[in-house]
């Protein structure tokens, strides 16, 4: 079994370069959204503890995601008529 040479970043196109920049940029901004969210949001509003969230989010994409989608609990409309 041989073993590839690792890529460097000047081994990429600059089309992979550019895709790599993107797919970096999208996940920090995803990451970013879920953790204001889970700062802003009040503990009975989380499914779980707030620490466990944040140590989720280590896993890269899957944590912010999860939170996103299952971390939340939803919020009570308000009722404007009372």
């Amino acid at each position: 079994m041989t073993m590839a040479a690792k890529k460097t970043w000047s081994d990429l196109s600059p089309a992979q370069q550019k895709a790599v920049i993107a797919a970096g940029a999208a996940e920090a901004v995803i990451t970013a959204v879920a953790l204001v969210d889970l700062v802003r949001r009040p503990k009975a509003q989380v499914r779980g503890p707030k620490l466990l969230w944040v140590a989720a989010f280590a896993v890269q994409p899957i944590g912010p995601l999860a939170y996103l989608k299952n971390g939340r609990r939803p919020v009570a409309p308000i009722d404007a008529s009372a």
